[in-house]
């Protein structure tokens, strides 16, 4: 049977995506050039262009993806622990251990802040954080860190986590930064929910 011309449309912009990401990965941004996507993709530069605006463009689907593919990771993290709290410092320690990943690392810590810059990488990350708001306020209606404001602390949170997966792709040895992260990590809800552990057992 013959494929509507929506479901031409997607087998097209999902080949350009995975064609993208594959590149990207192996070659990196500023060397992967529309010709290379286009090749791997098995289809012309008109049809690129039909879809994607330039590299920019379609470079930035790439990273929403595994931003959205991230999402998932401390999704699944956060559910499976009954408990808010340790459901907080799971989603944050798979975020972390996911940005580890070399395709993962190499697309979201390498190559996006020069392909897309900061301002444009926010944007993208907002559903990520508003998941961390939405973890904040499962945790405050469970009683296990006093009611605050959210915002200030969403952004607290999130800023560091961001700045610690950073610091560990970087870091010479980077299983051992992690390590140390989680560590501290630990320490920091601790501190938020003002106990020695993450978790609501010994709430106030």
């Amino acid at each position: 049977m013959r494929r509507s011309q929506q479901e031409r449309t997607r087998a097209t912009t999902g080949a350009l995506v995975a064609a993208a990401r594959e590149l990207f990965i192996s070659d990196g941004f500023s060397a992967t050039s529309l010709d290379a996507i286009c090749a791997r993709a098995g289809v012309t530069r008109g049809a690129f262009y039909h879809h994607f605006g330039n590299k920019e463009q379609i470079f930035r689907e790439v990273y929403a993806a595994e931003q959205k593919a991230l999402a998932v990771v401390v999704e699944r993290a956060f559910r499976v622990r009954q408990d808010p709290w340790d459901g907080m410092y799971a989603g944050c320690r798979a975020l972390l251990e996911a940005s580890l990943e070399p395709a993962v690392r190499q697309i979201t810590l390498v190559e996006a802040p020069g392909a897309l810059g900061w301002s444009a990488m926010r944007d993208i990350q907002a559903g990520c954080k508003e998941q961390m708001r939405r973890g904040l306020t499962i945790a405050i209606e469970a009683g296990c860190i006093a009611d605050r404001p959210l915002n200030p602390v969403t952004s607290l949170l999130y800023g560091g986590i961001c700045e610690s997966a950073l610091d560990i792709a970087r870091a010479p040895d980077q299983r051992a930064a992690l390590e140390d992260s989680l560590t501290e990590l630990a320490l920091v809800l601790a501190g938020v929910a003002g106990r020695a552990t993450p978790g609501c057992a010994h709430s106030r």
